[in-house]
């Protein structure tokens, strides 16, 4: 049996999501199929329930900091159980409430994996579906490591669902994951381990506030093994035994649980993309200026699964979604604008950053002014007794553009935002020393750091 649509949308999230409404609200037939619960990664597996669990991890981290200065905290903990049935409250709403707001506006669900059998046609069970276009916005998944014993690792997901924390935790990678869960489990009482192959983690951030992350992460008692590839888990006793090789010798780490923070991919692999002419590789579907796939022009891509340039993040995911649904509705019009986009490592305190690097800066041959400094002694760190915080803003000379902003330290995924929309709206970086802020705030350091 055959189906026929305006659009075919694969995915719930946030992209998907952004298409399948904007496209249903302009008059189309629109259908929108997940093998998954209804609601995309962010929502269920990701950024929302994570930053739950980081928030308990922050009352207590405050808390702890200020024992002894006003505050008394030897009693306050983290209860594992009860914390995962506030996130739960968050997240087990969602597949119910996202999959009603579809049968209300009119949109057609399906729930199964979805196959390309024709250009712009794809088999769902037994139905085929085919439209006059088809949006790919399926979201990511872990990457394959290829280890031996992969089988044994925990995903992100898994983690983010665990109705008991283990006592010994071994993340493999240094990314995102691995701090922003390593500085929730360790404060929650388990003993864990960062083993990262790399010189250095968290390699899109600045260099010398990564240093900082990782001395607080070490006096938290994380142990950040850099340099450090693992080969291989097995299963002993009851244990996991991780084998890894450091500067060409052999290491061994014993776990309770060994989670995979090694990197995410588009998950597209299954969708038999070749039989629809649709490009792709591990970076997703490869699209053009108007995120249409480069080789079948009734296909687009948004989110995590294109390969468009743009950061695999929940707002980028969005705004993509809403170009592709222009672009479809009225021809190809709309190009992203990847300039000033703000990302955050949801660690304790978080580490922020937006626009170019240093290195990347003197990459492109720009000539710029670089002001930093460690602020822990800045009155809005001294305050809630914080040791680690600093910043590092980049102005380029002669037309005092801010070129990039990095920021660490309590509400510094806050803050990030004001140097973010400075950059996207031309704003220079005076305008921005000059605004008057509220006082005493974190946006009141801003005329400081430029």
């Amino acid at each position: 049996m055959t189906r026929k649509f305006d659009i075919v949308v694969l995915g719930t999230g946030a992209a998907a999501s952004a298409a399948a409404s904007r496209c249903r609200s302009a008059g189309w037939e629109v259908a929108v199929i997940d093998s998954r619960p209804f609601g995309g990664t962010c929502a269920l597996r990701g950024c929302d329930p994570k930053k739950v669990l980081v928030g308990a991890a922050e009352a207590l981290d405050w808390a702890r900091r200020m024992n002894g200065k006003g505050i008394r905290a030897e009693e306050i903990r983290i209860d594992w159980q009860e914390l995962m049935r506030f996130k739960r409250s968050f997240t087990e709403p969602v597949p119910k409430n996202r999959e009603e707001e579809f049968a209300k506006a009119g949109i057609a669900t399906f729930h199964a994996r979805a196959r390309f059998v024709g250009p712009s046609s794809v088999q769902v069970n037994d139905e085929v579906l085919e439209g006059r276009y088809v949006v790919i916005a399926a979201g990511q998944k872990p990457a394959d490591l290829k280890i031996p014993g992969a089988e044994h690792l925990t995903t992100s997901e898994q983690f983010l669902e665990l109705d008991e924390l283990p006592k010994r935790i071994l993340f493999v990678g240094g990314g995102y994951i691995a701090f922003e869960f390593a500085h929730l489990a360790v404060r929650a009482g388990a003993q864990v381990t960062i083993a990262h192959r790399g010189p250095s983690p968290l390699p899109r951030f600045d260099p010398d506030l990564v240093d900082q992350v990782v001395k607080n992460s070490a006096e938290l008692g994380v142990d950040v093994q850099l340099g450090t590839e693992v080969m291989g888990v097995e299963e002993s006793s009851g244990k996991l035994i991780v084998r890894a090789s450091a500067s060409d010798q052999k290491r061994t780490f014993e776990a309770d649980m060994v989670v995979h923070a090694a990197g995410r991919i588009p998950e597209i692999d299954d969708m038999n993309l070749d039989a629809a002419g649709v490009a792709w590789d591990s970076h997703g579907v490869k699209v053009n200026e108007f995120l249409q796939s480069i080789s079948n022009p009734a296909v687009y891509a948004a989110g995590d699964a294109a390969a468009s340039g743009g950061p695999p993040l929940t707002p980028v995911a969005s705004y993509e979604g809403i170009i592709v649904a222009a672009n479809v509705l009225k021809g190809n019009s709309q190009k992203p604008n990847y300039g000033g986009i703000p990302t955050v490592v949801f660690a304790i305190p978080p580490l922020a950053a937006v626009g170019l690097s240093e290195s990347e800066a003197r990459e492109h041959g720009l000539k710029f002014k670089v002001k930093k400094e460690m602020t822990s002694n800045w009155y809005s760190s001294r305050r809630i007794a914080e040791k680690y915080s600093g910043y590092k803003v980049l102005v380029e000379e002669g037309t005092d553009r801010i070129l990039g902003a990095h920021l660490l330290g309590s509400e510094a995924e806050e803050v990030i935002n004001l140097f973010a929309v400075a950059m996207r709206s031309g704003m220079r970086a005076r305008d921005l020393k000059h605004a008057l802020y509220a006082y005493p705030t974190r946006g009141s350091d801003v005329p400081y750091m430029l």
